[in-house]
């Protein structure tokens, strides 16, 4: 018989690229199943933690775990903590108590916290008039008939303190207080409708695709040389999404806008991203110093520009950008093509991670939610951990000690399964509340039967009502945005938290505060060249920056889109962020929305 030559070609393919793989595992391809397989690095393996206050790291049941780095400089009157991009640092501690009467704190570097005489004529109790006053002389409280001149009633940003004249305490009058520079931009053109403060005051405007302005002292801001779309502030840089289209978050240096590290969905998941139409940024939210939640949307594949179906992938990254958890979202709500889209951001104490997602009522920026809302519960590394569906509007959340508030429900959740707690409900809804160790606050509101506008504190951790202020003769609005700040009444007495805000009263604007503790009035001070209250404000240490002039609405998303805001900048002197679990930072899907662990605990 013939011969049959048989001749085999073969062609060598190299394996395919698998997806950047999640700290602690790999990503393989597997020669059998033809597709990317993912594993869990062996225990004890070493790892990046992603972290620079994390030593000796080792994979634990696929998580990076190590020890916590002791940061010490040998001085009792600082604090020293470790910043996960930066390391070791040490910053003032915060001031030594007293005896709450006339010993006040000081600080022995050696030592730490002593006491000391309070100066003479401090306040020390309940007596605080012209004919009799309760004061500290040589470290003690004796009451006196108080000479005149003396100090009877506290000063305020807007005018001095009140001086004893005979048995009479006189004030003078009350002046605006007054702007130490202006930012128009609609003069330039530019639309800017967001505002954040950094811990040294300075200041960055942002607006909805545009370049972020930065701005150390003013008037004229500096532009920095990257594209951000909306910011927030986190380990002490600024936090910003990349135009749409590009799927980018960037951490960048608040000053230079240099960036630290970038983090591409598409480069590092392109297995998510594979056919999609387009993928960018949805929201950003604080974690953790070391986890950051980056919510990203996209259009399904085969859709056009102007689909209303969406896609979302969460994914938890370290402080230096690396990927922690990474995970596509999948919910019946989620599948609708009505625009779902995430409403709400926040996390706890704890780092766990809550969205409230809702459709959307209209097409285009800005955003409208509707109802129902989808919410989302994450671990602090971006494992599920609970979801429901509430007849609510989708809005912002707030969190404190374990109680899940959103702005559009008038009842608290709780944070451990979404469901609510006790049988308290608020009048009205939510609002963009704030809450102390002890209330929550509400935004203000209108209330026809109190006769006008009110602001209400309620006591944890049952709610029961505890205080009201009414604004008493105010024609109204009342702004909803609010701030918790630090405010020294008094001289030589601790500072009280109290509650920050601007409003129409019957000359004008004002900027007021009212304790926290049992809505008393503390100040109110005329504001300049204004014709409303702000719509949104921001604190820094001895200052307050406010934005007017937006012309979208304030309770969508993104808030104010394609405004083109007036921003000012008031000195106030001794004025602070409070420290607490929730100040107030609604302003913005860029701000940090983050229950303080330490602060009000």
């Amino acid at each position: 018989g013939g011969e049959v030559r048989v001749e085999l070609r073969g062609e060598a393919n190299p394996f395919p690229d698998c997806p950047t793989p999640v700290a602690c595992h790999t990503s393989t391809f597997d020669v059998t199943t033809e597709a990317c397989v993912d594993a869990e690095e062996p225990d004890g393996t070493a790892c990046d933690p992603g972290n620079a206050c994390i030593q000796d790291a080792t994979c634990t049941a696929g998580r990076c775990k190590g020890t916590e780095r002791v940061c010490d400089d040998g001085n009792a009157c600082t604090t020293d903590v470790c910043n996960p991009l930066d390391g070791c640092t040490a910053v003032p501690a915060p001031p030594c108590p007293g005896d709450g009467k006339c010993q006040v704190g000081a600080c022995d570097p050696k030592v730490g916290c002593t006491l000391a005489k309070a100066p003479d004529g401090t306040f020390c109790g309940p007596e605080r008039g012209c004919d009799a006053a309760d004061v500290c002389l040589d470290g003690t409280c004796q009451r006196r008939d108080p000479p005149d001149n003396f100090a009877c009633a506290p000063a305020s940003p807007c005018q001095g303190p009140g001086k004893c004249k005979g048995s009479v305490c006189e004030r003078p009058a009350a002046t605006a207080v007054v702007p130490d520079w202006t930012y128009d931009a609609a003069s330039n053109g530019e639309a800017l409708h967001d505002l954040l403060v950094g811990p040294t005051g300075d200041v960055t405007l942002v607006g909805f695709f545009v370049p972020a302005l930065l701005d150390a002292a003013g008037p004229v801001p500096v532009r920095a040389s990257v594209a951000g779309r909306r910011c927030m502030l986190w380990n002490d840089r600024l936090l910003c999404m990349d135009l749409p289209g590009s799927g980018q978050v960037s951490l960048l240096d608040r000053v230079t806008g240099a960036p630290r590290w970038t983090f591409d969905l598409a480069a590092a998941r392109p297995d998510f991203t594979q056919g999609l139409t387009t993928v960018f940024m949805a929201r950003l939210g604080v974690m953790q110093p070391d986890r950051l939640a980056a919510l990203f949307e996209a259009y399904p594949s085969g859709t056009a520009r102007d689909t209303l179906c969406r896609r979302y992938f969460l994914v938890v990254l370290d402080a230096f950008g690396g990927m922690v958890s990474a995970q596509a979202l999948q919910d019946p709500l989620l599948a609708e093509c009505n625009h779902p889209h995430p409403y709400g951001v926040a996390s706890d104490a704890a780092g766990d991670l809550y969205v409230a997602f809702g459709q959307t009522q209209n097409v285009g920026a800005p955003l409208y939610p509707g109802a129902p809302t989808l919410l989302m519960a994450f671990s602090q590394d971006g494992v599920p951990r609970w979801r429901k569906t509430e007849a609510f509007a989708a809005g912002e959340l707030a969190i404190v000690n374990g109680l899940l508030l959103n702005e559009r429900s008038t009842q608290a959740l709780s944070t451990q399964d979404g469901q609510p707690v006790g049988s308290q409900t608020f009048p009205r809804g939510l609002g963009r509340a704030l809450a102390t160790s002890a209330h929550v606050i509400p935004s203000p509101s209108e209330d026809a039967t109190a006769g006008g506008w009110t602001l209400e504190g309620y006591a944890l951790p049952n709610l029961t009502p505890s205080w009201t202020h009414a604004f008493q003769g105010w024609p109204g609005p009342v702004a909803p945005e609010v701030r918790l700040a630090s405010w020294t009444t008094w001289p030589g007495q601790p500072p009280e938290t109290v509650v920050l805000g601007t409003g129409l009263d019957a000359k004008g604007p004002v900027l007021f505060a009212v304790s926290a503790k049992d809505g008393s009035e503390v100040f109110q001070c005329p504001v300049s060249n204004a014709a409303t209250p702000a719509q949104f404000l921001e604190l820094g240490p001895d200052s307050v920056v406010m934005m007017d002039g937006a012309t979208s609405c304030g309770e969508c998303d993104p808030p104010y889109a394609y405004s083109q805001a007036r921003f000012r900048r008031f000195p106030i002197p001794g004025l602070k962020p409070a420290e607490e679990p929730w100040p107030g930072t609604f302003g913005g899907p860029g701000h940090d929305h983050h229950e303080d662990p330490v602060r009000g605990r």
